[in-house]
């Protein structure tokens, strides 16, 4: 990826907070790399050096500065949004299929050789898989050294290294530190946490509409998977080593996210789903920008600045949500989906007793913060992960409780996700996605092009033949046929997937 010098240096002079994560400074005078927006002195242009990850920086020897923690910038919108292979490998890598696969798993997942995939990586990246899965080894080891009091041997294999000595010497490289060295600067506890209880920041571009985002989520919240309480999102996870829960409560400048995991191998991949789940890698302002120019949309933007597109944590998750949802009211959709959610093949999160404090990048996060999290006197309330298409396959007809039509366009869709035809994974080919879920009976534009947004991560989705976004539009004097509608959104391109939402807010 081509960085243009001076636009980034005026960026670092300005310490500009929108450019975290769209790219690195390399210090090489005192051999660190930082954020842009870094409070330190603005380094000579002599001496400063730029990268598109910090997987790039960290292979020419420079280290993570410690002021302005480079590594816990928010992500670059720009592998958000893209849909070729760069893109989607960045978000399988946030996803640990490298940790989990190896390269040549990620690669097959892909479609590409070992070798092309490293070769389009390192021109992208700077770096190749390897590299960005390492970067995010040392991300997830330090998280877990500052946050608990875990022996550093299981810390190191619950960040994925091979090795204790790999995880020794990566760290040194990566922070100028020994591991023991990261605990003891962060105040890192002593005392083993059990389950695995671990609190930390989701940074984001601001801004960021909370209320919004808690308002979709809970009027959509199910009962023993997820919910909405005094400003806090709770929800079960089913990740790829076991269950998981999540609290997630916005603040200003982070989300405050506390993760209750059965296996801690499962924390960079509950992270990246938590971003993803409230975009938080989304640049608000380029969104805002570009619609706000709509005179019939520039009132909501002035008024609501910062308005997310809520993704999925679990691809086949939403795909039978959007299922069951087609053609009725989110009442109906929710009163089934709880119907299926009753098997008892959903595993629930062992509760885990929490009663010491955490530090997360810095801040103290109390005890009664702790709790307020995880529900009384610190307990989770055992929230379930959705049910796996294994689960679905296995109900008897009794469990679905809908018409014998959309209860086998459910069983078609779980049987092409086991026998692994279609992948409703965050980075599928997008493209591919859509065509294989129109071939399934029973699924049609609305739904495929609803799980394009909201699963796999397209900003460019506009559901013109939605009924309550065609109410959006007329409340806000725009044309409300679909025909009409598509030809005015031409305007809102590459993000009608935020004007979508907007609509269906003003509705």
């Amino acid at each position: 990826m081509e960085l243009d010098f001076e636009r980034c240096y005026r960026a670092v002079d300005s310490r500009d907070q929108r450019f975290d994560g769209w790219f690195y400074t390399g210090v090489t005078s005192t051999g660190i790399y930082c954020r842009p927006s870094c409070p330190a002195i603005t380094p000579k242009r002599q001496n400063v050096r730029f990268f598109p990850s910090a997987a790039a920086a960290q292979g020419i020897g420079l280290r993570a500065c410690r002021r302005c923690r480079p590594d816990a910038a928010p992500g670059s919108p720009l592998w958000d949004v893209r849909a070729d292979v760069v893109g989607r490998a960045m978000r399988l890598i946030a996803d640990g299929v490298v940790d989990r696969d190896g390269v040549p798993g990620l690669a097959s997942r892909l479609g590409y050789t070992d070798r092309h995939l490293h070769r389009m990586l390192s021109a992208e990246m700077g770096a190749g898989p390897l590299a960005l899965a390492r970067a995010q080894r040392a991300q997830t080891a330090r998280i877990l050294i500052e946050t608990t009091g875990l022996p550093m041997a299981e810390i190191a294999f619950a960040a994925g290294f091979g090795s204790i000595r790999q995880f020794n010497d990566t760290l040194r490289e990566v922070y100028a530190s020994a591991p023991s060295d990261l605990r003891t600067a962060r105040g890192g506890q002593q005392a083993a946490i059990g389950a695995g209880t671990i609190a930390l920041r989701l940074a984001y571009r601001p801004p960021l509409h909370a209320q919004a985002l808690l308002d979709f989520l809970a009027v959509r919240a199910l009962p023993g998977l997820d919910e909405v309480r005094d400003g806090t999102y709770h929800r079960g996870l089913r990740l790829p080593h076991g269950t998981g829960e999540v609290a997630l409560t916005p603040a200003d400048g982070h989300v405050a996210a506390t993760l209750r995991l059965t296996d801690l191998r499962d924390l960079a991949p509950a992270v990246a789903r938590c971003r993803r789940l409230l975009d938080l890698d989304a640049d608000p302002a380029a969104i805002d920008a570009t619609l706000a120019a709509d005179p019939a949309l520039a009132p909501a933007v002035a008024a609501e600045p910062g308005i997310r597109v809520p993704r999925a944590v679990d691809g086949f998750e939403m795909a039978v949500r959007a299922i069951i949802g087609q053609q009725v009211s989110v009442l109906s959709a929710q009163k089934t989906l709880t119907r299926l959610l009753t098997t008892p093949t959903t595993p629930t999160t062992p509760t885990a007793q929490v009663d010491h404090e955490v530090i997360a990048d810095g801040v103290g996060v109390s005890r009664q913060q702790l709790h307020a999290h995880l529900g009384e006197e610190g307990r989770g309330a055992g929230l379930r992960g959705f049910l796996s298409a294994e689960d679905l396959l296995v109900l008897p007809d009794s469990g679905f409780g809908m018409p014998a039509a959309r209860r086998e366009t459910l069983r078609g869709l779980a049987r092409a996700v086991v026998d692994g035809s279609l992948d409703l994974a965050a980075g599928v080919d997008r493209e591919d996605a859509v065509r294989r879920l129109l071939a399934l009976p029973g699924i049609g534009p609305w739904t495929a092009n609803y799980l394009a947004m909201r699963a796999f991560g397209d900003p460019d989705v506009l559901l013109s033949t939605d009924l309550a976004v065609r109410r959006g539009a007329a409340a806000l004097g725009l044309p409300d046929t679909p025909t009409t509608l598509d030809k005015h959104a031409e305007r809102w391109r590459p993000w009608r997937s935020y004007a979508t939402i907007r609509l269906w807010r003003a509705a």
